[in-house]
């Protein structure tokens, strides 16, 4: 079975992020702010900056709670998911199986398909994006929202087809939440979520937080800080109505970072690890764009969006805006790291300051945890050493897969490596191997003079065998092919 191994040990280059911290503080004009690293599940840097409360004087310390607004939804869709693993609905089902209010809703086109959890899940419902509009909905009562939806709702795309930001989606799936489980929303969350990822500083009701806990919202005007109202949780809470510490933030962080990869240890935490990853998989392409001359291509899960740039292959995360607040998180499942920040100022995000440590990160030695390869692909790399060493046919048949010398014969293939070992030499296998899953990965070899890259990949039979071989002949340092940081020119 795959396995991770903890990440090498990495020093977390604080000078730099410090920086990049303050500088982005200032730079956006913020009064509060915090950001905060986990590696591998335990908290490795945390920074505070300005002030929780202006008025006050109050500075933001750890356990400030800020609203964190959008990235609530990653919540929601977690709830889905628990009851859909409980039997109690599936994600393809009508959402008027549990909205009754929306048995008549009025499709754009007579071909459109009924709309369903997973559209509402994915933002592909093709309800209008809503930004800002539904930022001011979050105190609405469930009666309100009912009759809104008897009323119908307009379609600017037919359901399934396009990604379009839904808060109104995710309020509809925060009653699916309430009337599937008979308990109101804030409450199955908490007691189902909140509470088994131990994130007991974190609530839906700004009431029962100490006021001196508490990051007040502003709005910039002019060179003026204006106090903007503590938005009570309502019927659109699902979708944005949060208020939580970062270090409780990040303990969510952790558990959907460390469900990758599929493994047999013990279950924990709220929801099934299969579940868990399944929210973090692309379900609806969102957009391709360049930031800083680095390409980004944004996609959407459940609750999460999921995006890749040149440096990481998975980006998860999510990012928060609500009047008085902005917020940001990200992961790398690949590598065990994950980051969140808060501002007490509208719409202000610290995203860059995310990218600036990753950047750091990766310049102080920032590597991918490490997969263990299966058997089969350990034993394929001592037999094709062997091969390497010389040609043995027997051997040959009994590792390639029926398609290896239909593709290029086996006399073909002996005589490229009778050409290795006259330019190379002799070569010995290195006992390290790099994995990129359970059957296909490289190692290098090293020889006489030089050394040899090998990469294979096995086919779908049972017993897993080789389909394909691929080596690089490397004579001198100059002959290894970097590994970009970034995509910068």
């Amino acid at each position: 079975m795959i396995a991770v191994l903890l990440a090498a040990a990495l020093t977390i280059p604080t000078d730099r992020i410090d920086a990049a911290f303050t500088d982005a503080v200032k730079k956006n004009h913020v009064p509060g702010a915090i950001i905060g690293i986990v590696v591998d599940g335990k908290l490795a840097y945390m920074k505070t900056a300005g002030l929780r409360d202006v008025a006050n004087n109050a500075p933001v310390t750890d356990d400030t709670r800020f609203r964190i607004a959008s990235m609530t939804k990653g919540f929601t869709a977690m709830s889905i998911l628990k009851l859909r693993d409980a039997g109690k609905l599936r994600l393809d089902d009508p959402v008027s199986n549990y909205i009754p209010e929306l048995a008549r809703l009025q499709y754009p086109t007579k071909d459109s398909p009924i709309l369903t959890i997973r559209h509402l899940l994915t933002h592909s419902e093709g309800f209008p994006e809503d930004n800002p509009w539904g930022d001011r909905q979050l105190a609405q009562t469930n009666e309100t929202l009912s009759a809104w939806m008897r009323a119908g709702i307009p379609f600017s795309n037919t359901p399934g087809i396009a990604y379009e930001y839904s808060n109104y989606g995710f309020a509809i799936l925060g009653q699916i939440v309430e009337r599937v489980s008979g308990m109101p929303y804030k409450t199955y969350v908490t007691k189902n979520i909140l509470a088994s990822l131990g994130m007991t500083s974190t609530t839906f009701d700004v009431g029962s937080v100490p006021k001196d806990k508490i990051a007040y919202g502003y709005r910039l005007d002019g060179d003026q800080f204006v106090a903007q109202p503590l938005l009570p949780h309502g019927a659109f809470g699902a979708m944005g109505g949060l208020w939580t510490t970062a270090s409780d933030l990040l303990k969510y962080v952790s558990f959907l970072v460390n469900a990758f990869p599929a493994r047999d240890d013990a279950e924990s935490g709220p929801i099934r690890r299969a579940s868990a990853r399944e929210m973090q998989q692309a379900s609806r392409f969102g957009s391709a764009t360049s930031i800083a001359n680095r390409l980004s291509v944004s996609s959407y899960g459940y609750g999460l969006r999921i995006a890749a740039d040149c440096r990481f292959n998975v980006i998860v995360g999510h990012g928060g805006g609500l009047p008085g607040f902005g917020s940001y998180e990200t992961w790398l499942p690949d590598y065990g790291v994950g980051i969140i920040s808060f501002t007490n100022l509208t719409y202000t995000s610290l995203r860059a300051v995310h990218d600036e440590v990753y950047d750091a990160m990766l310049a102080n030695g920032l590597q991918k945890r490490v997969i263990t390869p299966s058997p089969a692909l350990l034993a394929a790399k001592d037999d094709i050493s062997k091969l390497i060493g010389g040609w043995d046919q027997a051997l040959a048949d009994r590792i390639f897969a029926d398609n290896f010398f239909l593709d290029t014969s086996a006399d073909v293939r002996k005589a490229r490596l009778a050409d290795i070992a006259a330019k190379q030499g002799a070569c010995k296998s290195d006992p390290g191997f790099e994995a990129e899953n359970g059957l296909r990965g490289q190692w290098r070899l090293t020889c006489e003079h030089g050394s040899l890259v090998v990469y294979m990949t096995m086919a779908p039979t049972m017993p897993p065998k080789v389909q394909y071989v691929d080596m690089k002949s490397v004579m001198t340092p100059a002959d290894e092919l970097p590994k970009p940081a970034n995509c910068r020119p």
